[in-house]
């Protein structure tokens, strides 16, 4: 398979030989995890979404990478996808805090990394952010891992971290931790977060068919957790990460901040970062002409190992 070429799948159907399971975390919490050998691979992928997220989302990147001889391996963040939720609503993404987060996290690689390697990892948006903070914080060594759009900062129109934590603190003070920030799909608004109709449309089909998977806005209290793990994670010995890193962002991410992950990488030793023009915060998810770049990058990345 060339560098970056399209698989074809369905990407409305579970694919044969991807297989779905509980994984019951520390506290008995169970998160649905995914497997998907490859037939002959040449080492283990660890899959992880964003906010909001559900593995459906991704089957077509999953796809890519096991045609390129990678066992793929992941779970639904809890709270969101088929890994329960936190409140009486399942549509209000919540979380007080994303320690469990990184919790679930460090458990599950444990696991995961006593299969036969070379380990590798590509990480979507929080996935991304809370990998890094793995990687950092609990000195985690990976033989490579790519971060697609990270959180590393985030943005809210022309607001930033700081702005957007100030009134997340005063919103959870006053008693609406627990609501969401905004009705709807913000995915439908102005190419947010993919602007190929086709891709969105299969996440609102995989919500509708699917309605347990689905999830909405984040609360008020997510929001603050996010910017107090972005605060630990600056604080957090980034000099120290040995893993080889490959940091891919959108020139105009309106959900992430550009900034922030150069501002990062040059405290990573050894990181890569490609910037990419134009909007659109899933760059595994975008249509083909764009899509199929990001995806020869990250092949080229891990055709080093």
């Amino acid at each position: 398979m060339g560098a970056g070429a399209a698989v074809a799948i369905d990407r409305r159907r579970h694919p044969a030989g991807m297989t779905f399971a509980p994984w019951i975390a520390a506290d008995g919490w169970a998160l649905r995890a995914f497997d998907w050998p490859a037939e002959a691979p040449r080492g283990r992928l660890l899959f992880l979404g964003g906010r909001g997220d559900f593995a459906e989302k991704y089957l077509e990147a999953m796809a890519h990478w096991r045609a390129a001889g990678w066992s793929i391996a992941g779970f639904d963040w809890r709270g969101q996808g088929g890994s329960g939720r936190l409140l009486a609503d399942p549509l209000v993404n919540h979380l007080d805090s994303f320690e469990p987060l990184l919790e679930d996290l460090a458990a599950f690689v444990d696991g995961w990394r006593r299969g036969g390697g070379p380990h590798v990892a590509v990480a979507h948006s929080m996935g991304g952010h809370l990998l890094l903070r793995l990687l950092a914080e609990r000195g985690v060594l990976l033989d490579a891992a790519v971060l697609a759009a990270p959180m590393l900062g985030i943005r809210a129109g022309p607001l930033g971290t700081r702005a957007i934590a100030l009134a997340a603190r005063g919103a959870v003070a006053a008693g609406q931790g627990q609501r969401c920030l905004w009705k709807g799909d913000a995915g439908h608004v102005r190419g947010r977060m993919t602007a190929c109709p086709d891709r969105q449309a299969d996440k609102v089909w995989w919500k509708a068919t699917n309605p347990t998977i689905a999830s909405g806005a984040p609360s008020w209290g997510w929001t603050l957790a996010a910017c107090q793990s972005l605060a630990r994670l600056r604080a957090a010995p980034l000099e120290r990460v040995a893993t080889p890193l490959l940091l891919l962002v959108s020139a105009r991410d309106p959900i992430v901040s550009r900034r922030a992950i150069l501002r990062t990488a040059r405290r990573l030793p050894c990181a890569e970062v490609a910037v990419y023009a134009g909007q659109g915060h899933e760059l595994l998810r975008e249509a083909d002409a764009r899509r199929l770049a990001v995806m020869a990058r990250i092949d080229r990345f891990l055709a080093a190992l």
